[in-house]
């Protein structure tokens, strides 16, 4: 979300509060500064840098070895101009020699392999010295570009595979020819989905934002739940739902969208480590919201073998089970607690709002495109050309030269860390290749796991939150991908795209899940809360998370594999009937209070009634049904006594 859209609330401090919390939890933020010609430089070579991925996607005709080395010695550059080597230490319109130096040398590297593809890819692994030596100096500063934008948890977990590689006995030649030569590394997939499709959407979604569709999510939300009961909190989850669907970012949509939702929950009277993590969750969740699915979408649609509308279709369900238990569970504790909601008079009017839904138009479009048939790459530039018609029906947002400018530079930024995140991920699924260490993670929780589907299921989610801690979504799913996908797929014999689903989602919920939960981090330092109580309370509301990839991997039927259009219309209820209760057991609240007993009950009555199968389902809405008439009978009671 564009953070000039937000208006900061008092009670959260200044603007520079909030950038402080964004640098101190989401590197991307820690860029240098910039002022006067500077500035525009900067500016308008980023700019640039959109503009030629958009000729590169839509006019070029190069070679995958030509167009991958080329964007990310572009990337390269980029990163040396905008990010400093130490946090908060920049000086203002300055760039040390020794990153012009660093740039220099790392972009050299790939442009050499640009420039001599055609020789490198004749001589095969018979590369020279010089070829060695730029190989590695290429490596090494992809590696402290990512130390930069992105963090060192990766860095830590692709250094381990590269350390496995020399233990199997491979040597440095053999290493840097597979990393950096071939399409199997560096330059393998996750860079050349990143080059054709990511940085086009991500482009898409920064025009998007210039058009205010942020705050239109919000005045939607506030116009929809905003008088409800704990209506700020359910504003939070609409909105955060749909903002972080574009934005992209945990931790990002979990500041700029949380600097107003959380002082409101807090105000109509949820504890602050509740407020924080209602946000954290709901900002998170937004990676698994279709159809942009924090890029990852694109990626699983070119690793599964499946069209990308197929990977949106299937992802509905799962993600509308997700925030509609983060909903209930909101519903409940304002229940609990007796709260309200914002006086309709403090609300944007429904029908002021309603005249800006020509914002979706873009976003429609660009769905309705893809399912046409129409290739990714145009699908998402003919949209972002939309964004700007679109743009002009409204005054406030109407876009300039500089407003044009800025959404094409914001673009460029945004798409840095995953272009590095990318080439690093790369290097761990080069590795998994070379080495065949994939059938080693197989034979290891195959052979705990004794063929047995749950226990296979639960080691690979622990290995997917572990891998996964501070990592950006895009990078997540490669990892997940390369190291744990297949242990369900070759391993168990698990269906690929549930595989995927499963090891995606668990990836994603690192952010939330102690002891490393950025986003609820961030959370926490906006509600001024205990960081590890907003994350275990953002643990406990992403139950759906936690539940919904075992039901999915036990029955695929919940993806829409192997169904019928009356199956799935059965499978939609009862599992919204499932995840209430489930909701209700959390939070030990359905009509009325719930003592443990009934918790129980609910819980195990909601699993039942999720998992796809007609006996469970009757069983379990037979006893969601027995509970609800115990807590009725037990409420007319007390009101017959005068307890209520």
């Amino acid at each position: 979300m564009a953070e000039e859209n937000i208006k900061v609330s008092p009670e959260v401090g200044t603007q520079e509060e909030l950038d402080a919390i964004m640098k101190k939890y989401d590197r991307e933020s820690n860029t240098r500064g910039f002022e006067g010609i500077p500035q525009v430089v900067v500016k308008y070579l980023l700019a640039i840098f959109s503009l030629f991925t958009i000729y590169m996607n839509l006019f070029a005709t190069w070679g995958e070895q030509f167009r991958r080395p080329l964007f990310l010695g572009l990337v390269i550059i980029m990163v040396f101009v905008i990010y400093p080597a130490k946090r908060g230490v920049a000086k203002t319109n300055v760039i040390p020699w020794y990153d012009i130096l660093l740039a220099a040398i790392g972009a050299g590297s790939y442009f050499y392999y640009v420039a001599n593809n055609k020789s490198v890819i004749g001589r095969a692994t018979r590369i020279n010295q010089l070829e060695i030596v730029l190989g590695v100096i290429g490596i090494i500063i992809l590696v402290e570009c990512c130390r930069r934008v992105v963090g060192l948890p990766i860095i830590f977990v692709s250094a381990a595979f590269v350390v496995y590689a020399f233990a199997s006995g491979l040597s440095l030649k053999k290493i840097v020819y597979n990393l950096f030569y071939t399409t199997s590394g560096v330059i393998g997939t996750p860079i050349g989905v990143c080059s054709t499709y990511i940085v086009l959407f991500i482009i898409f979604g920064a025009f998007l934002e210039a058009t205010g569709i942020s705050d239109f999510f919000i005045q939607c939300a506030n116009c929809v739940a905003g008088s409800a009961t704990g209506g700020p909190a359910k504003v939070s989850v609409i909105s955060s739902a749909l903002c972080g669907m574009v934005s992209g970012s945990s931790v990002g949509n979990t500041v700029t969208t949380g600097s107003i939702t959380i002082p409101l929950m807090k105000k109509t009277g949820y504890p602050g480590e509740f407020a924080g993590a209602v946000e954290a969750a709901s900002s998170t969740g937004g990676q698994i919201m279709p159809p942009i699915m924090g890029a990852a979408a694109f990626l699983m649609a070119e690793m599964v073998g499946v069209p990308y509308s197929v990977i949106a279709m299937v992802a509905i369900l799962p993600a509308a089970l997700y925030f509609l238990g983060v909903f209930l569970m909101v519903h409940f504790r304002a229940k609990k607690l007796g709260l309200k909601g914002i006086d309709r008079s403090q609300l944007p009017k429904a029908k002021e709002v309603f005249k800006k839904i020509y914002l979706l138009i873009p976003l429609v479009l660009l769905i309705y495109l893809i399912c046409a048939g129409k290739t990714m790459s145009r699908s998402a530039i003919i949209s972002t050309l939309v964004c700007i018609v679109v743009s002009f029906f409204n005054k406030e947002h109407r876009m300039t030269w500089n407003k044009f400018v800025t959404a094409l530079e914001t673009g460029a930024k945004n798409t840095l860390s995953i272009a590095v995140a990318c080439g690093i991920a790369g290097i761990i699924a080069g590795v998994v290749t070379m080495t065949g260490m994939g059938q080693l993670f197989i034979s290891a929780i195959v052979s705990v796991a004794h063929g047995q589907l749950l226990i296979a299921l639960f080691l690979t989610m622990v290995t997917c939150i572990i891998l996964g801690m501070g990592i950006p979504t895009t990078a997540t799913y490669i990892i997940m991908a390369t190291t744990c996908a297949p242990i369900l797929t070759t391993g168990m014999g698990l269906n690929a795209l549930c595989a995927s689903m499963f090891v995606f989602y668990f990836g994603i919920v690192a952010d939330i899940t102690p002891p490393v939960a950025l986003a609820a981090y961030a959370g926490s330092a906006i509600a001024k809360s205990d960081p590890m109580k907003t994350a275990v309370n953002a643990t406990k509301l992403a139950i759906g998370a936690f539940i919904v990839p075992y039901i999915f991997c036990m029955n695929p039927a919940m993806l829409m594999i192997d169904t019928t259009p009356v199956e799935m219309t059965l499978i939609f209820i009862t599992s919204i009937i499932g995840m209430t209760a489930i909701s209700a057991a959390v939070e030990g609240y359905l009509l009325s209070n719930l003592n443990t007993v009934l918790r129980l009950l609910l819980a195990v009555a909601g699993l039942m009634t999720m998992y796809p199968g007609v006996t469970t389902d009757v069983v379990g809405i037979a006893i969601i049904a027995a509970v609800a008439v115990l807590q009725i009978v037990a409420r007319r009671k007390k009101v017959d006594l005068g307890e209520e």
